[in-house]
């Protein structure tokens, strides 16, 4: 009789640092929906219309409180000025930033949605590239050197993959760390530019392709970043095959990193082009809701621009639609709205009684798929189980 309880014990305690961290993170008493969409700002000027597009099909939708459906734009601040560089024989870098006139398009539409409520700026880089990866591949990879010499405004997508991590170095593989200088110069530029361009300094910043470290971190807290959006664990550099290189870390919303910065978890998928069409996303909200977590979807801008756009428009406008029939309560929030109502433990918005944060934790230990199987071969899902019915 007393070896059950015993196994019960060992089990716990194998999983306590796992299981405190999923009591820690905040427990939301209402479904919360954002829509999370990288690469817009310095490129091609096609991207004025689609922004204008999605701002009108944002602008359909409001939640119970009046607020309208919030996209949020990761901003690349700049890009290869390559009319610049075929211009001069050096081969000296030159970029084009977000405010220069040939981009005042792109930056009109984004500022119209930041206007009307339906677009939040956030930082995702000056480039989406450490240019002087770029430039050192380009000396031997044709299609690198054809990018950099191209006409108008290149997209970063045609870039391989492994160069367009901005914060390690991967003009070999696996790729190295950069020097700390000259990442605490990379970051107070772009946070300078950021503020410039916007007229507010960056506080989320979302590391592009999610590669970072400790050291961009600490540069970007001291330039005013107070949030970062994560996968929900971390990648540090780009392996031998040129693949995103994770440190292990398992990554809660709300957690800190940093000089005090706090995490946000964004691992549900919104990408019409590659599949995730409106039931894939309405799907991630229910999941989510369950959970007591926010919902942030991730997107891009390559579904929003040539041939996937007109489908990608319909499938955003299905998904809020949809979203807001289902969840009468569904609170539209930014990102850092999001991360602020955490930080802070709003009670109209966060469960902050016992019998509201032990239920969302042990709905949650539902979702560490080993432990839940080891506590039904033990029998400790019973008592579990029991305590989730008194918390209903």
């Amino acid at each position: 009789m007393l070896l059950v309880p015993l196994v019960w014990v060992l089990l716990l305690l194998a999983y306590a640092g796992r299981l405190y961290a999923l009591w820690r993170e905040p427990v939301w008493r209402c479904p919360v929906l954002v829509i999370e969409s990288d690469d817009w700002g310095a490129g091609p000027l096609d991207q004025a219309a689609a922004l204008a597009a999605i701002q009108a099909v944002l602008l359909r939708h409001r939640d119970a409180t009046g607020q309208s459906a919030k996209m949020t734009l990761g901003v690349v601040l700049a890009l290869a000025d390559t009319a610049a560089m075929r211009a001069d024989a050096t081969g000296t870098y030159q970029r084009v930033v977000l405010d220069d006139a040939r981009l005042l398009p792109v930056l009109a539409a984004m500022r119209a949605g930041i206007a009307a409520g339906v677009f939040v700026p956030q930082l995702h880089g000056m480039e989406h590239y450490w240019p002087p990866a770029v430039l050192a591949v380009a000396r031997t990879d044709a299609r690198v050197a054809a990018w950099l010499a191209s006409d108008g405004l290149p997209r970063t997508e045609g870039l391989p993959s492994a160069l367009q991590s901005r914060w390690t170095d991967a003009r070999v593989l696996p790729s190295v760390a950069l020097p700390a200088a000259e990442m605490d110069a990379a970051a107070a530029l772009e946070a300078t530019t950021f503020t410039r361009i916007f007229g507010q300094a960056a506080r989320v910043a979302v590391p592009t392709t999610f590669v970072w470290g400790d050291a961009v971190e600490r540069a970007w807290a001291a330039n005013g970043v107070r949030y970062i959006v994560t996968p929900g664990t971390r990648h540090t550099g780009r392996d031998a095959d040129g693949k995103p290189l994770g440190d292990g870390r398992v990554i809660r919303n709300g957690e800190r990193g940093q000089r005090g910065v706090h995490y946000l978890v964004r691992d549900q998928y919104f990408e019409p082009a590659l599949g995730h069409d409106a039931a894939r996303g309405l799907a991630a909200l229910a999941r989510q809701t369950v959970l007591g977590r926010p919902t942030l979807l991730e997107t891009h801008r390559f579904n929003f621009i040539g041939a996937p756009a007109e489908a990608a428009l319909h499938a955003l406008d299905n998904l809020l639609s949809q979203a807001r029939a289902a969840y009468p309560a569904l609170r539209f929030l930014s990102t850092e709205q999001i991360a602020e109502v955490m930080t802070h433990m709003d009670s109209a918005l966060i469960e902050t009684r016992l019998r509201g944060r032990l239920r969302g934790w042990l709905v949650r230990t539902h979702a560490l798929p080993r432990f839940a199987r080891l506590a039904r071969l033990t029998g400790l899902a019973l008592p579990l189980w029991m305590m989730q019915q008194w918390t209903a």
